[in-house]
């Protein structure tokens, strides 16, 4: 079996984003990957049980979130460049534009889409960014990195910007861990993806 190498694909199609922005193709994959999503509930304190606590009322969930730690991009071997012929600061000044401001009125960093292998993850946008040179060649020339990205997870059918793509509504239904049906709620989770479907058809008709 051929090694899958993980990537952060830029979304197609985007008018709001850094054109030049390329996808992130990770030399190395990562060790672990460590997903934390939180709810919110409002508590309301002139309404207790029997226990005197406050009334619990559910008001939503965050999206997910997702921190890639250590990522190694090495271009030693083949003396200061990847196997592409980029070298190591050209790939670090494109995963700094997923933390980058890009010229332009109403223009933002670029939305991704975390894939590995056939399984696609799930939309996010870079909220940070931290690397480090490691190793450097006599005349100074960085060879090696470690990056640490954190990632969060973005609606694909209501991009920032309110942008729907063809993309994304290809998206509805697509194969990633973080969306496993629920057996009690797959009935009325199957009418609403039809209707969420329906929907995006219509507004790409209008666009």
């Amino acid at each position: 079996m051929a090694l899958e190498k993980a990537i952060l694909k830029v979304v197609s199609g985007d008018p709001l984003s850094d054109p030049s922005a390329k996808d992130i193709k990770f030399m190395f994959n990562p060790t672990e990957m460590s997903f934390t999503r939180s709810s919110s509930w409002d508590y309301d304190r002139g309404a207790r049980g029997h226990g005197l606590l406050p009334k619990a009322n559910f008001s939503g969930i965050d999206p997910y979130s997702l921190s890639l730690n250590k990522l190694v991009f090495d271009t030693y071997e083949n003396k200061g460049r990847s196997s592409t012929g980029e070298n190591l600061i050209d790939i670090i000044e494109n995963i700094k534009k997923g933390v980058s401001a890009p010229d332009g009125e109403n223009k933002r960093p670029p939305i991704y889409i975390l894939s590995w292998g056939g399984m696609e993850y799930f939309y996010c946008v870079m909220t940070r960014l931290s690397y480090t040179f490691t190793m450097f060649l006599a005349d100074g020339t960085p060879v090696r990195a470690l990056v640490d990205i954190d990632l969060r997870e973005v609606d694909p059918t209501n991009l920032p910007g309110g942008r729907i793509t063809n993309l994304a509504a290809s998206r509805q239904g697509g194969r990633s861990p973080l969306n496993k049906s629920n057996p009690s709620t797959s009935g009325s989770r199957s009418v609403r993806n039809k209707n969420n479907t329906a929907a995006l058809e219509s507004l790409l008709k209008n666009n």
